[in-house]
């Protein structure tokens, strides 16, 4: 076996224990068979975690009373200039509609939602640490948002997740509205010329998200 596949593999596995011989094919650029004999021989295929309970979002009306009782994230796709797709992670204040946080990533990893937390924490209360009454903290079930580096996180900050039921986005419908806006200002140019025209992606999402 060739360390010259074997050894980028165990890198990004030591990484990113969570990645498939699929995800890691595909950033690694190689051909996923090679990398699913590997993995194989190596005995590093990722083990299936124990099905738990999650908290779930209840199917009642639910409102935020006051600032900081829930908060909502999510992430999307989209088009930021000549760093071409991006992920974008947003936090928002559930009471006041506040758009507290966001963060642009090339790479869609659990890194680049949790710093978006960071920083929405920074900004509703002036540094990192523990919050001083806990509150819940909605998403939905994407991977970056249940891998073990974000929900440790998570409760470093004394902070408690609620999930939303599978298949009904309507759950974190205040979140999903904002990227539904952001997504259609920040799509994809259809021609050359439009491209030329909108080569800072980051500018445009500060002006987008203003």
């Amino acid at each position: 076996m060739k360390p010259s596949f074997a050894d980028p593999i165990k890198a990004m596995i030591n990484e990113e224990p969570s990645f498939g011989y699929r995800t890691v094919a595909g950033l690694l650029g190689f051909n996923k068979n090679t990398v699913q004999c590997i993995f194989q021989l190596r005995g590093w295929q990722v083990k299936k975690r124990p099905v738990g309970f999650r908290p779930r979002v209840q199917a009642l009306p639910s409102v935020a009373k006051a600032p900081n009782e829930r908060w909502a994230t999510d992430k999307c796709r989209v088009w930021a200039g000549r760093d071409g797709w991006s992920m974008l992670a947003l936090v928002i204040d559930c009471h006041t509609r506040e758009l507290l946080s966001w963060h642009l990533s090339r790479l869609g990893k659990a890194k680049t939602t949790e710093a978006a937390l960071k920083q929405a924490l920074i900004a509703r209360y002036g540094t990192l640490g523990w919050v001083e009454a806990s509150f819940l903290l909605r998403s939905d079930n994407g991977l970056v948002f249940t891998s073990r580096s974000y929900t440790r996180l998570v409760r470093i900050y004394g902070l408690k997740q609620e999930f939303i039921t599978p298949h009904c986005p309507e759950q974190n419908g205040m979140v999903e509205r904002v990227i539904r806006g952001v997504e259609g200002a920040m799509r994809a140019p259809s021609s050359p010329r439009e491209f030329a025209a909108r080569q800072s992606g980051h500018s445009r999402l500060d002006w987008v998200l203003r």
